[in-house]
């Protein structure tokens, strides 16, 4: 009897995580601008706890624009309490390291932990949403989110997973591998019924 082959290890994702010692905003826009379309996609409901959630993210890569540490101090104080009161207050907790597309919808507020490499542009994310680590010991591993990807309530992301682009994940999916473009994933473990 044959030994069973050994498993083919996947490829870990080689870009390295954002350090968050630069302004990841999307480049060409102020933070003015930034808001202003977030705003708009939150159809300018500045009472919509995503927006807030958005928002405070924006301010905190804008920050680090500057390279003056002492000028800098100030404005981490701000962020971290306003990071800590949307956290607290709208159950949303999106650290300033995730690069963050443009357009981003966030629907509902609680239980949401967004922690990515990257957010593409246009996604739109539903409550209970769970981007992260899939296991103790791989703090690298954190998924990539492409754009106009449509994720729904209860959803999780997990480990070093990209979801391409114009993908749809079902509610309460656990999405563990990676996800084609132009896929629909559903179930636990997430599998693709539709490409």
């Amino acid at each position: 009897r044959a030994p069973a082959p050994e498993p083919v290890p996947r490829p870990r994702y080689r870009e390295p995580l954002p350090k968050g010692d630069r302004d990841s905003n999307p480049p060409g826009m102020g933070l003015w601008a930034l808001w202003r379309e977030d705003f708009l996609t939150h159809d300018r409901d500045w009472t919509a706890p995503g927006f807030w959630a958005i928002a405070v993210h924006r301010f905190g890569n804008w920050r680090m624009r500057s390279s003056a540490k002492v000028v800098r101090a100030p404005l981490t104080l701000v962020y971290r309490t306003l990071a800590l009161a949307v956290s607290l207050f709208a159950g949303i907790t999106l650290p300033y390291t995730v690069r963050l597309g443009r357009r981003v919808r966030i629907w509902h507020h609680g239980g949401m932990v967004l922690h990515a490499r990257s957010i593409g542009d246009d996604v739109h994310l539903r409550h209970n949403t769970t981007f992260g680590v899939a296991r103790r010991g791989e703090n690298l591993d954190i998924p990539a989110i492409g754009d106009r990807v449509d994720i729904g309530c209860g959803a999780c992301v997990l480990g070093d997973v990209r979801v391409g682009h114009d993908s749809v994940i079902g509610a309460n999916a656990v999405v563990t591998r990676d996800v084609p473009a132009w896929s629909v994933v559903v179930g636990v473990p997430g599998y693709v019924v539709k490409s």
